[in-house]
């Protein structure tokens, strides 16, 4: 059986304005129709009652139009959690590889994200150089930016 990666999902308090900070930041690309879900097939898929998804699928910089996707979604009822940490079980961060570090993540600063660690430049053996930083999106999602040199 042939397997392919798809997507990575996350669940926003505002997925218009998530997606256009990715976009802005990260060049990634909307891919239309935006989604609006709803119906038997979502309660049922979900376990949830009445459940309705908007949202929208963003090509990811550096593939082909039918590349892996981000997908931003926002439920007509969100739960809260208690906050992300970078050693937090699951699913931990989304990677962008970049040009210049410092400048990327200036631009996410200027966006409404914030930095999670240290810019650092590392060498890791058998492996090679890295310019590497945590950051965190507007709603706090972990990022992090690298380039290997």
């Amino acid at each position: 059986m042939k397997t392919k990666f798809s997507h990575v999902n996350i669940i926003s308090r505002n997925w218009k304005d998530l997606a256009g900070f990715y976009i802005k930041v990260f060049d990634c690309t909307p891919v239309l129709p935006e989604r609006d879900l709803a119906g038997e097939w979502v309660d049922e898929l979900t376990s949830l009652s009445d459940a309705r998804i908007k949202g929208i699928h963003l090509s990811l910089p550096g593939y082909e139009s039918n590349g892996p996707t981000l997908e931003i979604f926002e439920y007509n009822e969100n739960i809260s959690g208690s906050g992300k940490n970078i050693n937090l079980e699951g699913f931990g961060h989304i990677a962008f590889a970049v040009d210049d570090v410092e400048a990327k993540l200036n631009q996410l600063l200027e966006n409404g994200g914030s930095v999670l660690g240290k810019l650092i430049d590392a060498d890791i053996d058998g492996v090679g150089n890295i310019t590497v930083v945590y950051a965190k999106d507007p709603e706090g999602n972990i990022i992090e930016i690298q380039k290997w040199n």
